[in-house]
């Protein structure tokens, strides 16, 4: 007898999961949608593993085990695609970010960064703290 519970299962995470990555405009949450679509294979190849005896012992376990690798990595390297992405677009929405590649006459949008009003502002000698012109230069 097939276990139905545990098929059903995956694919109403793989649904849920396709519908995030279809529908979130958030970066991280389309991560999130990845991985639960990642979870509803681990839990199909598990489930066919205990059903279905092939050649291979455990074959379907040490798959989903190699799923799981993965998916630690890929989002290692999303999360780290997704922290560039917003700080140098100062949003992490999916439709904002360019598809192409920024002619040579565009220059690139500015950071968004805390207390700095413009990259002049940002130079070493320049100190935009206040009252650093009271102090003498080796002091700031």
């Amino acid at each position: 007898m097939r276990p139905v519970i545990p098929y059903v299962t995956a694919a109403l995470l793989f649904g849920l999961g396709v519908y995030g990555v279809l529908r979130r405009r958030n970066a991280v949450l389309v991560l999130m949608a990845v991985e639960l679509m990642l979870n509803a294979v681990n839990l199909i190849l598990v489930t066919a593993d205990t059903t279905v005896r092939a050649q291979l012992p455990h074959g379907g376990q040490v798959f989903a085990l190699f799923v799981i690798v993965l998916a630690a990595a890929e989002i290692g390297v999303g999360l780290a695609i997704v922290l560039q992405l917003y700080r140098l677009r100062a949003t992490v929405a999916v439709d904002e970010v360019p598809l192409t590649e920024p002619s040579p006459t565009e220059r690139p949008a500015e950071p968004a960064v805390a207390g700095v009003a413009s990259r002049a502002d940002a130079r070493p000698g320049n100190d935009a703290r206040p009252g650093s012109a009271d102090r003498p230069e080796g002091e700031r």
